[in-house]
């Protein structure tokens, strides 16, 4: 397993204001890196701003330090002002960025700028980067980065970084997972991390209408290419009817991909009046990256998604349906 790069160990160890942020929607890994590095820096004494573009989904709220999470842009301005030049602008876990949200080419315009991530496709869009898209996870590249600074990493990090391992890894189902993750896992139970809380607060702590919205959801299930594609829907009004929010339809995909049949599951979600965001996850061979970047995306071979504009969740279905089986009879 490589190093951090010394480069980025540096800018990390040499400033003093550090403004993090991830990729809107934010998933477990995106979130528990933040997080996880958040607490970290704090622990090696540096001031530390961390900023999503929308609050935390109330799956994740467990998570140590989302208290301290920001969504306000004029925050970040007055963060960055009092810093002057002893700021440093961590990007983690964002694979392009324009994932960064609406305010990204303000975010991105606070320099220098460094970039941590694991996902194929990203060009380095900062001053500096390590990515390395072999890796389970960023917050499996957070702990490495910790080891390298020799920095503490407190029970509340340690909580952080393994729920984002755990979930990018499908509970260290995917392929990515290695011997290295383990080892890490392990590193951060020792620091105190109880897996069967971090389990129950990301598997079992539905709510009712969170199983009333997987009702719908999977009752939406389309099976195509003899029952090798598995495409489900969600809707705003699916979300209205059961008093829930677009973060509640966390892992849900992994229902129609776990069918025996199925190389492909396909997630539609109506994010917005004309937005639709596309969940792809596979299994084998199947590249769905490929795909995701023909429509302006990315993400992992087996894990990737895309966001189209004025367009329906049947258009965007129409057109993503001849890609893919293209893709799985190559």
């Amino acid at each position: 397993m490589t190093s951090p790069d010394q480069s980025v160990v540096a800018a990390v160890q040499t400033k003093g204001h550090i403004l993090l942020a991830t990729h809107y929607n934010p998933d477990g890994d995106a979130l528990g890196s933040l997080l996880g590095l958040a607490e970290i820096l704090e622990g090696m004494g540096k001031q530390v701003f961390r900023y999503l573009e929308e609050p935390v989904s109330p799956l994740y709220r467990f998570l140590p330090g989302c208290g301290h999470i920001q969504t306000d842009m004029e925050k970040v301005r007055e963060f960055v002002a009092h810093a002057k030049d002893d700021l440093l602008t961590v990007c983690l876990d964002c694979g392009d960025a324009n994932r960064l949200g609406t305010n990204s080419p303000e975010l991105i315009s606070f320099r220098p700028l460094i970039v941590i991530d694991h996902h194929q496709g990203n060009n380095g869009f900062g001053d500096g980067a390590w990515i390395e898209t072999h890796r389970s996870s960023t917050g499996e590249m957070i702990f490495d980065l910790a080891e390298a600074m020799e920095a503490e990493i407190s029970t509340r990090a340690a909580e952080c970084l393994y729920a984002a391992i755990t979930t990018d890894t499908g509970s260290f189902r995917y392929e990515s997972t290695s011997s290295h993750t383990f080892m890490v896992a392990g590193q951060l139970v020792r620091r105190g991390v109880h897996p069967e809380i971090i389990s129950n607060h990301l598997y079992d702590n539905y709510t009712l209408g969170r199983l009333r919205l997987m009702q719908e959801v999977l009752a939406s299930l389309e099976m195509h290419e003899r029952d090798r594609i598995a495409v489900i829907r969600v809707t705003q009004k699916m979300l209205e009817r059961t008093f829930t929010t677009m973060g509640d339809t966390e892992y849900f995909i992994n229902f129609p991909r776990a069918v025996r049949s199925v190389r492909v599951a396909v997630f539609l979600k109506e994010v917005s009046t004309g937005v639709v965001s596309v969940s792809l996850r596979a299994k084998g061979q199947c590249d769905v990256s490929l795909i995701a970047a023909q429509f302006g995306g990315g993400g992992h071979r087996n894990a990737s998604g895309y966001r189209v504009k004025g367009q329906t969740l049947d258009a965007v279905r129409d057109d993503l349906l001849p890609r893919l089986r293209q893709e799985i009879n190559v």
